[in-house]
């Protein structure tokens, strides 16, 4: 049984990387475990460079926690100019892989909220009237009528971020 060890305490982003490798990897047994990890950069990362860092941080501090995982996966949710979205760093073998997900556009409101330093959760939680958003469906869900999830997001970037270990050979 292989290991998967998620960077990220959040049951949504958990549930996502546990969905995308019994998509992926059918016939293999995974355990998935989150454990916190630190993402060095600002709660609510504002730009695709700072949010790509974040994740890249978590998977590093999640490596040094468990060195004994065989895949570590770091999610870390952003801003991106009118936009939100997130990157996913796959790291297996010290093979490391990347995909970013579905670009989300965001209400003017919830963008000036954000740059006057609110995070998006806190704005979908007074936008909707709504408790930990970001834990369950997100703002994804809030502004799509839960058509789709953050987890349903997040599950398709980390089916691409799995391409270079579906099909290593061309990798």
């Amino acid at each position: 049984m292989q290991t998967v060890t998620v960077a990220s305490t959040n049951p949504a982003k958990i549930a996502a990387v546990r969905d995308a490798f019994t998509l992926v990897f059918p016939e293999q047994a995974f355990t998935v475990e989150g454990i916190a990890a630190l993402s060095g950069v600002r709660d609510q990362p504002l730009t695709c460079d700072e949010t790509l860092l974040g994740a890249k941080n978590r998977v590093r501090h999640c490596r040094e926690q468990c060195p004994n995982a065989d895949f570590i996966v770091g999610l870390e949710a952003g801003i991106d100019e009118k936009f939100t979205f997130a990157w996913m760093v796959i790291e297996h073998h010290g093979k490391m892989s990347e995909s970013r997900s579905a670009s989300l556009p965001l209400p003017p409101l919830a963008l000036e909220k954000i740059h006057q330093g609110m995070e998006l959760g806190d704005i979908m939680d007074e936008m909707f009237n709504q408790q930990n958003v970001k834990q369950k469906g997100g703002a994804i869900a809030m502004l799509t009528n839960h058509l789709l999830t953050r987890s349903s997001v997040y599950q398709q970037a980390l089916v691409l971020a799995l391409i270079p270990f579906i099909k290593p050979e061309l990798f």
